[in-house]
């Protein structure tokens, strides 16, 4: 995953926020000041903090898990690699496969049994890209992919982390079942299309719900040759949204 927004009283107070929601220490994080506050005259007029983190060295999840996307459509939605990010995404450092597969699965195996849910996993390893491919079956699926795929990006990115914390080099971890992914991405498609046409039919703009920045990319993608509407987006995570309008 890559970087979130913390706030807190001071940017101390904010970076202090990171370190519990990522369960790493300072050192382990990396940051930019969105802004840095103010006291105010006396506390009228106040304003929090606010930074931007993410936990060095990962590339973010929205990134890997949508690399059949081309890199040409991230712009539309302000998703740039860091510098840092660039980097690890050029390093090519040997990687323990089997290593990378023996940590995610005892980690999952220890989330599904608190979870209590019975769950096959099938593993593979990509050496030349270092990609982690798990998939999952069982009968319970619905409670791991969770509302709009919500939960199992949750497990994906904590796979992630219990991996790249035991694991030299970085690994990228993939992770679906019963093709969530795929069909999910059909169904955005989908929903573009027709909301391209509504915006023509009606000459009117069209906001669109609150997306992740990887389904936002699939909406953009999916409109960036049609010649009668643009894309772009709106508002701060978690809430930011594609606007479709029509092309003058």
């Amino acid at each position: 995953m890559g970087y979130k927004e913390f706030s807190g009283k001071t940017v101390e107070d904010a970076l202090t926020q990171a370190t519990v929601e990522l369960g790493v220490t300072s050192s382990e994080i990396t940051y930019e000041i969105v802004e840095k506050g103010s006291t105010g005259l006396f506390g009228i007029g106040s304003k929090d903090a606010v930074i931007k983190a993410a936990i060095k060295g990962e590339v973010e999840e929205e990134l890997t898990s949508s690399d059949e996307i081309s890199e040409s459509f991230v712009k539309n939605d302000e998703v740039k690699p860091s510098k840092e990010q660039k980097e690890v995404k050029e390093t090519k450092e040997k990687v323990d496969g089997d290593a990378a597969i023996k940590e995610a699965k005892a980690f999952l195996d220890d989330l599904f049994k608190a979870m209590e849910l019975t769950v096959d996993m099938d593993f593979s390893f990509d050496e030349e890209t270092n990609f982690l491919n798990i998939d999952l079956k069982g009968p319970e699926m619905g409670i791991i992919i969770g509302k709009r795929g919500q939960t199992l990006d949750s497990v994906q990115y904590l796979t992630n982390l219990a991996v790249n914390r035991k694991v030299s080099g970085y690994v990228r971890v993939k992770m679906d079942t019963e093709d969530y992914r795929r069909r999910r991405r059909e169904t955005l498609e989908n929903f573009a299309s027709n909301t391209a046409h509504k915006v023509k039919k009606t000459g009117k703009s069209v906001s669109l719900e609150a997306m992740n920045p990887y389904e936002r990319r699939i909406i953009h993608a999916a409109l960036a040759n049609v010649d009668y509407v643009e894309t772009h987006s709106e508002g701060e995570e978690p809430y930011r949204h594609v606007v479709v309008t029509p092309k003058r």
